[in-house]
């Protein structure tokens, strides 16, 4: 099967990086993925936007936390937004797809992620794409006199000229969401950027300046790269689970998202993981920077909250857990 051999070059891995909250996550990520992956077997791109218009203030990295990806072994790619900057920052995953090679295949993370095992041991079938299946019936809200899943989903379709039938998952009932296809966009690989890139960036921006009239009750604030990324992986010859189960978001990578959920909802090996990870002095002299890491990881603050909960009977939705740490204060994002 195309894209599942074994590989003779490093897979090219690609994270976001800016100022802020994401500088910190990608040296977290580099950390897992040196710690996780034997040396040679990837390579890390991080894509950097450059100050310009779109952005208000300067976007970059610190030097600390480029000294330090770039000791782990990562490559600083800076790129231009044209096209969303500050306004949608999310964006960024879009308008970075340019700066890697084109014609390599990639996978790309969300750098709130981290890897616990050996990312070339995945199968990944880079001519068959997919995303993360890790989420919930986020988007569309359906409103009570307003359009339903179908009539909203197979508006999108057809502005883009592509197949609605057969995007459909039938063992789920119709105006259910999960009978639609549906992703997080935590993940997701192709066998060339920029040819993904290129879809992604066509109909984010189609949805996004002319959106079909099923969608004018429905906010695209933060939901927009979700809506567009089904439509780019149809198009593309893709859909669910084009690689095996139980690899991205269990055994290989872990999407954590926030350190509350994190601390309350993964394994006790995944959190002695990443507090070995973020151990060495150099390390947590800068990650102590960032006051989630800082309250979590070092402060004490995850075990107060693993505490709270059973990892063997989690609240089955996300509300469940974050709604608890919330009433006792101790949410951080």
């Amino acid at each position: 099967m195309a894209g599942t051999t074994e590989r003779t070059s490093p897979l090219n891995i690609l994270i976001v990086g800016q100022s802020g909250r994401l500088q910190y996550e990608a040296v977290l990520f580099a950390l897992s993925l040196d710690a996780a992956t034997p040396e040679g077997r990837t390579r890390l791109f991080v894509a950097e936007p450059k100050p310009g218009p779109l952005w208000p203030n300067d976007p970059r990295m610190s030097s600390e936390a480029c000294d330090i990806l770039r000791d782990l072994g990562a490559e600083i790619l800076p790129f231009t937004s044209r096209h969303f900057g500050h306004a949608y920052p999310y964006g960024n995953k879009i308008e970075a797809l340019f700066a890697l090679p084109p014609g390599e295949p990639f996978v790309f993370f969300d750098t709130d992620t981290l890897i616990t095992g050996d990312l070339s041991e995945v199968p990944f079938d880079f001519s068959r794409p997919t995303a993360s299946m890790n989420r919930e019936g986020t988007w569309p809200k359906i409103e009570l006199y307003g359009p339903g899943y179908t009539q909203i989903w197979k508006s999108l379709y057809d502005r883009f000229g592509l197949d609605f039938a057969s995007s459909l998952d039938p063992s789920w009932p119709e105006e259910y969401w999960q009978h639609y296809l549906y992703f997080n966009a935590g993940f997701f690989f192709y066998e060339c950027p920029h040819r993904f890139g290129r879809r992604f960036l066509e109909i984010a921006l189609g949805i996004r300046d002319d959106p079909p009239k099923a969608l004018e009750c429905q906010s695209l604030d933060p939901w927009l790269d979700q809506v567009a990324l089904p439509l780019v992986i149809h198009g593309l010859g893709g859909g669910r689970d084009t690689v095996p189960d139980g690899m991205l978001d269990g055994s290989h990578s872990c999407h954590y998202r926030a350190m509350p959920l994190l601390y309350a909802r993964e394994s006790d090996e995944l959190v002695a993981f990443l507090e070995a990870i973020a151990a060495p002095n150099r390390v947590k002299k800068l990650l102590k920077e960032h006051e989630p890491f800082l309250r979590y990881i070092y402060q004490g603050r995850g075990e107060k909250v693993r505490a709270m909960f059973d990892r063997d009977d989690l609240p089955r939705r996300e509300q469940g857990i974050r709604n608890p740490i919330k009433r006792a204060g101790l949410w951080m994002r």
